[in-house]
């Protein structure tokens, strides 16, 4: 990525990690269409109201091994191979750890977190906690993919994991088939085809790393827990995963306001969510590019080519989006058809849709800079502009939640509060270019 035009590694790179991405939520979507045809809406609302919470371990996940994969990208742009093999090993670790401890978390607080922190509705809390516990098993299989899939985008290999997750799409749409509408195991069985879909995505994942790129080919003495290469990964890492985090606080809260109107609002918001994440695609799949695409050329010195780039991203991401929200706009009330919901729920859903088509193309515009924040060791800026623009997303939803401006809609309106708030930050400070001070090699051992 550090010659030719930016725009064509940029897209090159980035179009794997949207169809990875398209992969992942389609699967997300298959699952929430089969449960609600098969199982019902209360449990649709069960899965759909495990969203938020379940995001603060995903967080972990993408977090850490996103900052592991900017140092192994800075190194591998110095063309530095032994602190490739030592920072991948150590960030393998670290997250195989994370993973295993997260699994325990979230098995063990499931039934206090929705039933006292999101309040989730009587009639389906059962639901709720037993399809959580169940997908919670999965989650060292998830922390186990992410960073081998970050890996590999470090080194430029964003196809690879578009394979992985074809086979997983593929696998968990069968499963969920089999186990919800076969086997009737409800919300049991849409969790287990998940963590069926992870392991196999997590051991594709591991062979193709090890056999395609020698330097990852781990023995037990790499394997091991290295405080300052690991402290390098945080170094990086936790100002993304607090940024993620503070993101499923902020829909944990909105989510609970969502519980107060009822199960049928729930039903809706969960297809509304569903859905918006398609929208969403394009700006984070950019974001991602650019965290490798600027720290490879960081660690080759061309901060050039990371202005160049970064407007080239944004006008692809823009373009991207604009497309995908036309298409969401026409076809919203087919969209929402497929989820067998209540005539009720179905308007409601119609309504967030075509709302977010139009006001998500805002977050398009300033989203991919994160890449560049993060890839030049700025990301703390992004946690600070996505924690603001979820607290004005929150405040304006407990705001106007009941008031005669707004009401129940301000649940699928408050995005104009938080992405005009971060839109203005973000733009403010690149072309600041405070983001190009102390941008260096970050990992231990330099």
């Amino acid at each position: 990525m550090t010659e030719g035009a930016p725009w064509k590694h940029i897209l090159r790179f980035s179009l794997p990690v949207l169809a990875g991405s398209f992969l992942q939520q389609f699967y997300n979507t298959v699952d929430a269409i089969i449960v609600g045809k098969y199982a019902g809406e209360d449990a649709l609302s069960a899965v759909g109201t495990t969203t938020s919470f379940a995001f603060l371990f995903l967080a972990l996940a993408i977090g850490f091994s996103s900052g592991n994969g900017v140092v192994v990208a800075q190194y591998f742009g110095a063309g530095d191979d032994k602190n490739v093999r030592a920072n991948g090993a150590a960030g393998v670790v670290f997250l195989m750890v994370l993973g295993v401890i997260s699994a325990v978390l979230g098995i063990a607080t499931a039934r206090p977190a929705y039933a006292n922190w999101l309040n989730v509705d009587g009639s389906i809390l059962g639901l709720t906690v037993t399809y959580f516990r169940w997908y919670s098993l999965g989650l060292i299989f998830q922390f186990g993919y992410n960073i081998f899939s970050s890996i590999l985008r470090a080194l430029g290999d964003s196809a690879a994991t578009l394979y992985f997750l074809l086979i997983s799409s593929l696998l968990n749409i069968g499963l969920d088939l089999l186990f919800v509408a076969v086997f009737r195991w409800s919300v049991t069985g849409a969790a287990v085809a998940t963590d069926i879909s992870q392991l196999m995505s997590f051991i594709a994942a591991y062979l193709y790393t090890r056999r395609k790129y020698p330097v990852f080919r781990f023995g037990m003495g790499d394997l091991k827990w290295d405080p300052s290469r690991i402290k390098a990964t945080v170094k990086v890492g936790l100002p993304i995963s607090l940024q993620l985090i503070f993101v499923s606080l902020g829909f944990t809260f909105i989510q609970r306001a969502v519980n107060e109107f009822g199960k049928t609002m729930t039903a809706a918001f969960t297809v509304g969510q569903r859905v918006e994440t398609y929208l969403n695609f394009p700006c984070h799949a950019f974001q991602t590019t650019l965290a490798t695409y600027t720290g490879q050329n960081i660690g080759a010195g061309k901060i050039r080519r990371v202005k160049a780039g970064a407007k080239q991203a944004v006008a692809l991401s823009l373009l991207l989006t604009l497309c995908i929200s036309v298409s969401v706009w026409v076809f919203a009330d087919k969209i929402t058809a497929l989820f067998s919901v209540s005539e009720r729920a179905a308007d409601y859903s119609l309504s967030f849709l075509r709302t977010v088509a139009v006001i998500n193309i805002l977050l398009a515009s300033y989203i991919p800079l994160f890449g560049v924040f993060q890839g030049a060791n700025h990301s703390g800026f992004p946690t600070l502009v996505s924690v603001s623009a979820l607290g004005a997303r929150v405040l304006a939803t407990y705001l106007f939640r009941y008031s005669p401006f707004l009401g129940h809609t301000v649940i699928w309106w408050n995005g104009i509060f938080g992405f005009g708030l971060g839109f203005i930050m973000a733009w403010s400070y690149y072309l600041s270019g405070r983001w190009r001070k102390n941008s260096s090699l970050t990992g231990a051992g330099q």
